[in-house]
């Protein structure tokens, strides 16, 4: 089985928004240069075209990602969308809301809510919060995700915005989370690039922690030089249990993805580790999809 733990959801509402990209996010268009009709075309798919994009890749399941960033950038994936997905078609889709930290008790009302209908985890962007994932704003969204035993997915990686400093996303901040909850299941978003060997560091030394290799290409991880090597070596031995599937669709197309991952030179069965086993499991997803 397939698990893509991190993907757009397929509204018309959200993918129209990959072909206007707010001010602060504009740094983005250089990876779309080349793309532009097809990133357009993206606002008439339908449903059974992403399950068709789906299959083609032999994926079977795609973790769907609310966001919430109206506090500094006025910027929201409704977890009603989410919800939506995952309530119409439970055996495609597996659900993560978005929360604001800045909205206080409304962010952790906002995890009761949909964790009451089922999703199962919690989103954040620290970049687009303008905040380390260390703030104690956060504090109360991590003991909910404690509360409730489902992981947190943070951003943790450089980004493409002029106006937002990179660091936010060290792996190196995210390993004080971990510190201070070891309880907390966390997931490092895009798996730290360019902090690799940091990212390798926190995996190594936190059981909680897992990497997911979204927005990259993974055929970057076998090709020397690229700053993956640390992850590659390890993510195949030690850290094998560690690495989770994903693509950030569209941001990587699943076929693309997929066959990527068939090409590096992993072993047999940590490649079944890394594209669904690693997410069963983190995700407790064993007895529903049997």
């Amino acid at each position: 089985m397939i698990i893509d733990t991190c993907v757009a959801p397929p509204a018309k509402e959200v993918l129209s928004g990959f072909s206007d990209i707010p001010e602060h996010l504009s740094g983005y268009m250089k990876l779309f240069k080349g793309k532009e009709e097809d990133i357009k075309r993206l606002s008439n798919l339908t449903i059974t075209d992403f399950f068709g994009l789906m299959d083609h890749a032999g994926i079977d399941i795609a973790v769907l990602h609310g966001e919430d960033m109206e506090t500094t950038y006025g910027r929201k994936i409704p977890n009603e969308i989410i919800l939506d997905f995952v309530q119409k078609y439970p055996d495609r889709f597996v659900g993560f809301c978005g929360v604001d930290p800045h909205k206080g008790k409304g962010a952790t009302d906002e995890i009761d809510k949909m964790a009451s209908y089922g999703l199962s985890g919690v989103m954040i962007a620290p970049w687009e919060h303008n905040l380390f994932t260390d703030d104690e704003k956060y504090f109360p969204i991590y003991e909910k995700c404690i509360e409730y035993d489902i992981p947190i997915w943070a951003h943790t990686s450089h980004n493409f915005s002029h106006k937002i400093p990179m660091e936010y996303g060290r792996p190196l901040i995210l390993d004080r989370v971990a510190v201070k909850y070891p309880d907390l299941k966390i997931i490092a978003g895009h798996a730290g690039w360019p902090w690799v060997t940091e990212m390798v560091s926190v995996l190594w030394r936190h059981d909680n922690v897992y990497a997911d290799i979204s927005s990259i290409r993974p055929k970057y991880l076998g090709i020397d030089r690229t700053g993956w090597g640390p992850l590659m070596h390890y993510g195949n031995n030690i850290l094998q249990d560690k690495i989770l599937f994903a693509t950030a669709w569209p941001m990587v197309m699943f076929n693309d993805a997929v066959d990527d991952i068939n090409n590096l030179p992993l072993k047999p069965e940590v490649r079944e580790k890394w594209l669904g086993k690693n997410a069963m499991k983190l995700l407790k997803l064993e007895d529903r999809f049997r």
